[in-house]
């Protein structure tokens, strides 16, 4: 390290991206110190995909309690405690922002807690003192979008839903993504009375076609009233504490709250990006190279901010990069291609590689091979639920190039999918493969006539 600075690397967040970065360089004998001003762990431990399938798996009771009695239970009705779920959710991340703190610890990342501020290409600036390093990351993730109508400060986002003091008897949620359909199973698995609200005729853009038209019937099913074409143009708030949403069609609704889950945005507020003359798009998402670096040579950035994949295991392999074209002079750039993904709606959603129409954009000729079907549990839970799974083959290569699922424990399936995919699995391969039986998963490996071929 040069002695003109005090560190050799200045991260700036101490989400899951920010955490690896630093432990890594740390690790590998570089002085190193990490900027958070709120609980390590970033958004995924805290308000996002750890909380969230904590209340997934509590969901699910609903309907095993129900799904048991085909099998021979026999229980009281079963009632739901809001605050045990929401306390004990509570100790759980708390738990991890200690083991977080601790791994930083074990590594000497000297954690200066504050909210850090870029001054110039090697000062960042915490609570009126400066400290300096040969090269600043920015990994300070995203925050939930709200929409710019009147009356949206009376609204939720994703965060809030975490720490409610109460449940509310009804709900209506404004958006169409991951997010929006997971609460949606979430809070209605809680008895609550749940709207959809959605701008566009199909939930979840980007999924496959057959996905997003499959996932809509489920959720009918289950009570959720989903409104599709539909635009919030203001929200007031009553006398009585309900909210009254006004839509674009002339129409009204009343709830006792409102959730706007309607994307994400980078947080570079207050970060400074002026101050250095660091590049951005439109959106505010800066703009980086396949090293991370920004225009700025000293300061890079990844993660959510930078306007990729707004996954956790995408920050954490791209902090590995960083990491290693930075100090140990690797040339491999991250490989996107490839990346599964889970939407943990009930039942899941799970998809790895290209969607139908990304395929046949892509490529001269594909082979579709689907399967729907009632999976074995419910032949005695009775419950009117469909599995769906569809496999997309290049036809000149015979190469995997999408599955995607629909159905209980999709998301664990699909992991071992991509490792398939990832090493060129073939169709022939799938073919080949012996099954595990009886489960859904095998499903994947005994499709063997094409539904539809180019």
């Amino acid at each position: 390290m040069s002695k003109s600075f005090d560190y050799d690397l200045i991260v700036i967040g101490g989400g899951s991206g920010g955490v690896r970065a630093s432990r890594m360089a740390a690790s590998h004998g570089k002085k190193v110190a990490l900027v958070e001003h709120q609980a390590l762990g970033g958004t995924c431990v805290n308000v996002g995909c750890v909380p969230k399938k904590l209340f997934v798996y509590s969901a699910h009771f609903a309907e095993d309690f129900d799904d048991s009695k085909g099998f021979g239970w026999s229980t009281d009705k079963p009632s739901f405690n809001w605050h045990t779920l929401r306390d004990n959710k509570t100790s759980e991340v708390h738990r991890l922002n200690n083991i977080y703190n601790n791994l930083l610890e074990t590594v000497d990342v000297q954690l200066i807690k504050g909210r850090g501020t870029l001054q110039n290409a090697h000062t960042v600036r915490v609570d009126n003192k400066d400290y300096t390093a040969a090269h600043i990351l920015l990994a300070t993730g995203s925050r939930p979008f709200i929409p710019d109508i009147p009356g949206s400060e009376h609204a939720l986002v994703s965060d809030d839903i975490f720490y409610l003091d109460e449940l509310p008897e009804k709900i209506v949620i404004i958006g169409g993504g991951y997010i929006a359909v997971e609460f949606a199973c979430i809070l209605n698995s809680f008895g609550v009375d749940t709207t959809l609200a959605y701008r566009g005729d199909m939930l979840l853009r980007g999924f496959d076609t057959d996905i997003r038209q499959r996932i809509s019937t489920e959720l009918i099913k289950k009570g959720i009233k989903c409104r599709f074409n539909s635009n919030v143009k203001s929200v007031d708030k009553q006398g009585n504490g309900q909210l009254c949403l006004s839509w674009d069609n002339g129409e009204s609704s009343k709830a006792d709250h409102i959730l706007f889950a309607t994307g994400r945005i980078s947080n570079t507020t207050n970060l400074g990006l002026n101050n250095v003359n660091i590049s951005t798009k439109n959106n505010g998402d800066i703009i980086v190279g396949d090293d991370y670096q920004t225009n700025i040579p000293s300061i890079y950035a990844l993660g959510d901010l930078t306007g990729g994949k707004k996954l956790t295991p995408v920050a954490l392999a791209e902090a590995m990069h960083f990491v290693d074209q930075l100090y140990h002079g690797k040339k491999e750039k991250m490989d996107y291609s490839s990346i599964p993904t889970a939407v943990f709606t009930l039942p899941n959603i799970a998809t790895v590689g290209l969607t139908e129409e990304e395929a046949r954009d892509k490529y001269t000729e594909i082979s579709i091979f689907k399967s729907e079907f009632k999976s074995l549990k419910h032949a005695l839970s009775g419950r009117d639920e469909k599995t769906f799974m569809k496999i997309i083959v290049d036809k000149k290569t015979d190469k995997v190039v999408g599955c995607h699922m629909l159905g209980n424990d999709s998301g664990e399936i699909i992991q071992g999918i991509a490792i398939a995919m990832k090493a060129g699995a073939t169709k022939a391969i799938f073919d080949s493969t012996v099954g595990v039986h009886p489960t859904t998963a095998e499903e994947f490996v005994t499709m063997r006539v094409a539904t539809s071929s180019d």
